[in-house]
């Protein structure tokens, strides 16, 4: 006596043809995906690169660049002990020579200013009071930056004085 199964639920290949073109399709398929992993990681890399972002932003604070420094800072600012955090776009904007040029002449200091690495998300510089730009040993304001999900951002200003 012969038993005869079938299970009607499994796909069945028509042809060996039909079989090859499945396989081109899950090989392309694959090889989109390994592209798009590998662009990821580019993005990934370009928004993790500080120096990058360093040389921009400090080429916007020197040429006095408002509007290129504003998108390249993340809301809201804080600010040294006893100053109102910096809420949105336009209060930087009104704001901006408080920041950069009240206590610390930041373009002057960034000119030379290197930035120093406090952990893989974090970076600060250090200037001196605009009074005594030349004075490297006492530099109390900092400017901090972190990486964020958009790319590393002016974060904080401090006075470590304070």
């Amino acid at each position: 006596m012969k038993i005869r199964t079938t299970f009607k639920w499994l796909p069945q290949a028509s042809s060996e043809l039909n079989s090859f073109a499945f396989i081109r399709v899950i090989r392309g398929h694959a090889w989109l995906a390994g592209v798009l992993i590998l662009l990821s990681f580019s993005n990934a890399f370009a928004q993790t690169d500080f120096s990058t972002f360093w040389k921009k932003f400090k080429s916007a604070v020197v040429a006095g660049d408002k509007a290129a420094v504003t998108e390249m800072t993340k809301f809201p600012v804080s600010m040294p002990y006893g100053v109102k955090a910096v809420k949105n776009k336009e209060n930087f904007l009104r704001r901006y020579n408080e920041i950069f040029k009240g206590e610390a002449n930041a373009a002057q200091c960034f000119r030379s200013t290197k930035p120093q690495k406090e952990s893989a998300r974090r970076y600060e510089i250090y200037c001196p009071f605009k009074e005594t730009p030349d004075d490297k040993e006492n530099a109390p304001i900092r400017f901090i930056f972190e990486l964020t999900n958009s790319g590393w951002k002016f974060v904080a200003l401090d006075n470590i004085n304070e």
